[in-house]
Formats: structure tokens, C-alpha cells, sequence
């Protein structure tokens, strides 16, 4: 016995196990391996070589911008509800960043926005994670209504299993919030979890910012309904509006799933399953990666022009501090 656990590195740091960094990428080979033997390679070049670039950028540019802005709004929101008064433009270099880093992880975004608040707002890290997590679940919820509605209303065209994707949210929500609001008695270890600073913001929160912010998601749907309405034509695809408003959501949904590299092959794949009536599984594939990817670039581009400014506001002070430390030793 060495003492020491064969699950961590020098320093007592936990390893990630090989196979949990293999899987996303491995999941996205997958998924592209079965796309690419239903389309044609070439064809999919040839959707690619076919589109409007000047009227698809015209659009996904504005969509990428209105989305920061409203996404920061939300942000701003929340943090004024439970944490205390901020300016909104003190939020634009917080959420600009988070983009950046969900390139590479999407978890480790949502802890870097946390820890960017923290420095912001000044109070403890889990207490603005709570708001983070919190932010994160209602939006998950919000997609779910709309994916809901969608599938009452196209039953025969979605598969069984997928009712089961609202039930579960409806389940969740009512143990976890009897559990968040009134607690388990007789059981002390789950009442020192609700005590939590983690827990902070759904002790807090009411049934009035659970609606708001679901409304202000659904504003921000609505924004990238439109702009995916007009876009797909510059592919030479006409999808009707209900069609859009039915199944995109559950496109942004297996969008946010954090199972593959940056949330490619589950969304191409989902654009492929729901519209292929309107258009070849080529054009699907093209708009689907094209639209993607010019949408996460154009974040983190936006989250670069920001990154200065942000790199200042977290480590100048952090600097500043650590050169006043010395300066009493090196005066001694």
C-alpha cells in the first residue's frame, strides 16, 4: 500500500477518469459516423456551396447579439433579486466570458460566471452558484413547456419516449421544491443539504420569479424562432412557423445536453429526425452545422471583445493585493 488513492494526482487532486474525457468526443464521432451514412458527403458539400452566406450571416450576426443582450438581462435580473443592486453593463463582461470558456465545458462556464459574480457582487461563491444553477434549471423547465405544447399538438410525429421528458420535469420539480420550501423531517442529513448556500436561491425564490424568468426565456425563443425562420431560407429550406415553434425547442434541448464536443451531432441529428419533410437531409445538415457554429462562434467572439475588460476586473485587484503584501517585506 502506497497510501496513496490510485484516483488522484500529486497534491491530492481528484484525476478524471480517461473514459469521462473520452465520451464526449466519442459520442460526437458516433452520431457524425451514422449523419454521414444517411447523407452523402458530396451532397452535403454541395448544400454548403448552394447558400446565401450574405443573407445568413446578416442574420445569425443580429441573432447572436440580441441573444447576449437578453441573456445578460436575465442575468442581471436574477442577481438584482436575490443578491442586491448591479448595473447591467457591469454583467456584459460576465456573461461575454462564460461563452468563451463553454467552448471547452459548459459546467465549467456556469462555475466561471459564478466565480465572476462573486467578485462582482462580493458575496460567497456557492451563494452566486445557487443563482447560476437556479438560472440554469428554469431554462432547462422553459424549453420543456415549449417542448411540450409542441408534442400535444404533433403527437403522431414524436416518438413515445419523449413524453416521458415533460412527466420528469413535473416530478422534479414537486419533490425538489416540498423539499427546498418544507424539508424532510427525521432526516438530518438532508436538512443540512437544504441549508446549503448552494440551496440559497431556491429557498428564496417564488413562484413570481420562476414565472418571470420563464417569460423573459420565452421572449428570447421567440427572437431565435424568427431569426431560424428567415435563416433556413438562405439554404433553400421553407419550414412553416408551427413546424419551428413545435420542434425547435426540443432542438435547443438535445442542445443543451453536455453529452458530446461543444453540442455538435445531437442538434444536426435533431434537425434532421424533424424537418426532414421540408427539405434534403443535405440542406438539414448544412443549415443545422452552419447555423451551429456561427452561432457559437459569434458568442465567443463577443466574449473576446470583453476578455480585457474582464481579465481586469478579476485580477487587477488580485495583483494590486499581492504586490502590497510584499511590499512590507521588502521594505524590512
Amino acid at each position: 500500500m502506497t497510501g496513496v488513492d490510485e484516483n488522484t494526482v500529486d497534491g491530492g487532486r481528484p484525476r478524471v477518469a480517461a473514459w469521462k474525457r473520452l465520451l464526449p468526443p466519442v459520442i460526437t464521432v458516433v452520431i457524425f459516423y451514422f449523419i454521414f451514412r444517411r447523407v452523402p458527403f458530396a451532397r452535403f458539400l454541395l448544400a454548403l456551396e448552394r447558400a446565401d452566406y450574405a443573407g445568413f450571416f446578416s442574420l445569425m450576426i443580429p441573432n447572436s447579439m440580441v441573444y447576449f443582450a437578453l441573456d445578460t438581462l436575465v442575468l442581471a435580473w436574477l442577481v438584482r433579486w436575490f443578491h442586491g443592486p448591479i448595473r447591467y453593463g457591469e454583467l456584459l463582461p460576465a456573461r461575454a466570458v462564460t461563452y468563451v470558456v463553454s467552448l471547452m465545458n459548459t459546467h465549467l462556464a456556469r462555475g466561471a460566471l459564478a466565480y465572476y459574480l462573486t467578485r462582482q457582487v462580493g458575496m460567497p461563491f456557492f451563494q452566486l452558484a445557487s443563482t447560476v444553477v437556479f438560472l440554469w434549471l428554469v431554462e432547462l423547465t422553459h424549453l420543456a413547456l415549449w417542448t411540450t405544447a409542441g408534442m400535444a399538438v404533433f403527437a403522431r410525429r414524436v416518438p413515445a419516449g419523449l413524453f416521458w421528458v415533460p412527466l420528469g420535469f413535473v416530478l422534479f420539480w414537486l419533490v425538489f421544491l416540498f423539499y427546498v420550501k418544507r424539508g424532510v423531517a427525521g432526516f438530518a442529513l438532508l436538512e443540512r443539504i437544504r441549508a446549503w448556500s448552494i440551496m440559497r436561491t431556491f429557498r428564496r425564490a417564488e413562484a413570481k420569479h420562476y414565472v418571470q424568468v420563464i417569460l423573459l426565456r420565452a421572449v428570447m425563443f421567440s427572437v431565435a424562432l424568427v431569426f431560424h425562420f428567415f435563416a433556413v431560407k438562405t439554404f433553400g429550406i421553407n419550414i412553416p412557423l408551427g413546424e419551428l415553434v413545435a420542434f425547435l425547442p426540443i432542438v435547443f434541448m438535445l442542445a443543451s445536453l453536455p453529452i458530446t464536443v461543444a453540442h455538435l451531432g445531437t442538434t444536426q441529428a435533431a434537425w434532421i429526425f424533424f424537418f426532414n419533410r421540408y427539405a434534403e437531409e443535405s440542406q438539414l445538415l448544412a443549415y443545422s452545422l452552419s447555423s451551429h457554429l456561427a452561432f457559437m462562434l459569434g458568442r465567443a467572439l463577443l466574449g473576446l471583445v470583453f476578455l480585457p475588460r474582464a481579465y481586469k476586473e478579476l485580477f487587477e485587484p488580485l495583483r494590486r493585493a499581492a504586490l502590497a503584501a510584499t511590499r512590507p517585506a521588502a521594505s524590512e
